[in-house]
């Protein structure tokens, strides 16, 4: 017997309220940045003025890889719209093989969220090393694009951020 399912997207909270923002809504994005490149190139980006919206929550970490499950689920429950997490390339990582435990990480948080309803484009992990600030301003720019045609956060308590 075939399975009807196949090819079909699986339904999430986000498709029923995706898109029905107030026009004055702006997405708020935490983002998970590596100390050691993501933070670095989020601080070059900002001293070359370099345009993205203000609705950008930096939180420096020392590994994209120390990024719990936790603080992801815990940033969109409370009021994110978005999470990026920001690593140094793969390869280059100050902690050997941090970027790689993110990666992993991503892609388990990426289905616990499709099971709990919410649209995984919502989570999203960027490689941006210290030297990459236009890549950083674009990365959070396409990704609040992103955000606004998903709409608010449904399973967001409040906005608290």
């Amino acid at each position: 017997m075939a399975d009807s399912s196949k090819g079909k997207k699986k339904k999430t909270t986000d498709d029923a309220t995706g898109g029905d923002a107030p026009k004055d809504w702006n997405p708020r994005i935490v983002g998970f940045l590596c100390n050691w490149c993501s933070y670095t190139g989020a601080d070059l980006a900002g001293v070359s003025r370099l345009q993205y919206t203000p609705e950008f929550i930096p939180i420096r970490v020392m590994c994209s890889g120390s990024v719990d499950v936790a603080y992801i689920l815990k940033a969109l429950l409370e009021g994110a719209d978005g999470v990026l997490i920001g690593g140094c390339h793969l390869g280059d990582c100050h902690y050997l093989n941090g970027n790689y435990k993110a990666r992993r990480r991503v892609a388990v948080v990426k289905e616990v969220m499709e099971g709990i309803g919410l649209d995984p484009r919502r989570l999203h992990l960027e490689w941006i090393s210290a030297s990459e600030s236009g890549k950083f301003a674009k990365t959070v720019s396409t990704f609040d694009e992103t955000l606004r045609q998903l709409g608010p956060n449904p399973l967001a308590k409040e906005r608290l951020l």
